[in-house]
């Protein structure tokens, strides 16, 4: 069972979303660099492993306590598998094979997914007209961005498919993950328990498959971007993710996807020296008229003028 949630964000919420979409804007940067240097399930050990390690360091910090309820620790595991284990897996496996500005396209179709599966299965996220119409403008406005390029050539089907098998598995973790406003868990708590249960699963998982890595023979640069991975962008993202959830539902948190091409451009402008370009803007405003759509509350206001 889930409790109901106000599908309408405000000011502050709207904040804690596009700082999570810079976070996880940075994931696939940082993902591009380690893929080179470890194998793609080491990775996605590492990054949910020192993860765990950052969260239950605050939580101790902060005075919580972690639950002793099985029942708890069971749901950790399932958000675990959807969330962390299966994505991340496919998502780094499926950018040793395509770009990854094809990548962050592919992984902006979540919105689409989740407005379906959380219409389905939840009865305060139903489907409608304006949200489809809104997510569909979103998804373009990301094409437009990214450009046409990033899709010819664009390389393996089995990476791209496993890319939206990925956005799958999110769309149905934002459902899923609803259950923990019901149980009256702390997002930080939540977010400590979902890696923590990944790394249990992943751990002899990779030592089977990849089995052990040197340490020593990682480079600098690898070893920093798979800390700014756990530690940033899995993290503090996830307590970030898990606060809008329960505050605004599961279609609302998975716009991030839609955000996070917008990140990438502004900050590669701000901090890389990339010029922004006509078709920059174009694809924002497309993706700002989806936001505006899905959230709804611009468009109630229009058509009530008009009567």
């Amino acid at each position: 069972m889930t409790s109901s949630i106000n599908t309408s964000m405000n000011a502050r919420v709207w904040a804690m979303l596009i700082l999570l979409s810079m976070l996880w804007g940075g994931s696939f940067f940082f993902v591009g660099v380690v893929v080179t240097d470890l194998p793609p399930l080491t990775i996605v050990t590492l990054r949910v492993g020192i993860a765990a390690i950052t969260l239950w360091g605050i939580v101790l910090m902060t005075g919580l306590r972690p639950p002793k309820d099985l029942r708890v620790w069971g749901a950790f595991l399932g958000m675990g598998l959807l969330n962390n284990i299966i994505p991340f897996t496919l998502i780094v496996w499926g950018q040793t094979q395509i770009a990854s500005g094809l990548a962050s396209i592919l992984n902006a179709a979540t919105p689409i997914f989740t407005v379906v599966v959380a219409g389905f299965l939840l009865p305060d996220e139903r489907i409608t007209p304006l949200k489809l119409a809104g997510i569909a403008a979103g998804f373009i406005g990301v094409v437009v961005m990214i450009g046409l390029p990033a899709i010819s050539g664009s390389g393996s089907l089995a990476a791209q498919l496993a890319i939206i098998t990925a956005a799958l598995s999110y769309a149905f973790a934002g459902v899923y993950g609803r259950r923990f406003k019901t149980m009256g868990i702390n997002p930080i708590i939540t977010a400590a328990g979902q890696v923590t249960a990944s790394t249990i699963v992943l751990v002899p998982i990779t030592l089977t498959v990849d089995g052990q890595f040197n340490a020593a023979e990682i480079s600098l640069e690898t070893l920093s971007a798979i800390t700014g991975l756990a530690v940033l962008s899995t993290a503090l993202a996830y307590v970030l993710y898990f606060k809008i959830l329960e505050l605004a539902g599961a279609t609302n948190v998975l716009l991030v996807t839609l955000l996070v091409p917008v990140s990438a451009v502004l900050l590669g402008s701000l901090f890389l020296s990339e010029s922004l370009e006509v078709i920059h803007f174009v694809g924002i405003l497309l993706i700002a008229l989806g936001l505006s759509a899905i959230d709804g509350r611009l468009w109630s206001r229009i058509k009530l003028a008009k009567s």
